[in-house]
């Protein structure tokens, strides 16, 4: 299935993908999903990453097909952090906060120390009211990273 690590060439090619998609490349990184799915199929962070380029698209039917990859991802590799992710990720440009959220918690139940995914969820929780929850996230972060000042401040905030 999708939870197999790739091979050297491939994983290198990953790298490249989500490179593409932090500066914006989306057609050079399909062209890397693609290469990465012509030999391995199944494999769900690349669905996942795949799903996430299509959806910055314009296009509703993208949209759907970017949901499509999505789901099929997460049902390829359940483990993933990175499907579950992706998946709040597109929840969220679709207004879909409680989705988001759950999706967030479910990427947080394969990597619960992962800053990014916490803050995207403190600032739902924010978004939501949320207010035990966001307090709860704050606190994870402040102990994760007590040397950050910001960690303070929005742990103080949340109290409040």
């Amino acid at each position: 299935m999708g939870d197999k690590p790739l091979p050297a060439k491939e994983a290198a090619l990953f790298k490249q993908l989500v490179r593409c998609y932090e500066t914006k490349q989306n057609k050079r990184g399909l062209k890397h999903a693609d290469a990465i799915l012509k030999k391995h199929p199944e494999h769900g962070e690349t669905l996942a990453m795949k799903g996430l380029l299509l959806s910055q698209q314009d296009h509703d039917a993208k949209k759907a097909e970017a949901y499509e990859l999505v789901r099929r991802a997460i049902k390829n590799d359940l483990k993933s952090q990175v499907c579950w992710h992706v998946y709040g990720l597109l929840c969220r440009a679709d207004r879909d906060y409680l989705q988001a959220i759950k999706a967030y918690r479910g990427a947080l139940r394969q990597d619960p120390e992962n800053v990014k995914i916490l803050r995207d969820l403190s600032m739902l929780q924010v978004h939501m009211r949320d207010v035990a929850g966001f307090v709860e996230t704050r606190n994870t972060l402040l102990t994760l990273k007590p040397t950050n000042k910001i960690n303070w401040i929005t742990f103080a905030v949340a109290k409040h």
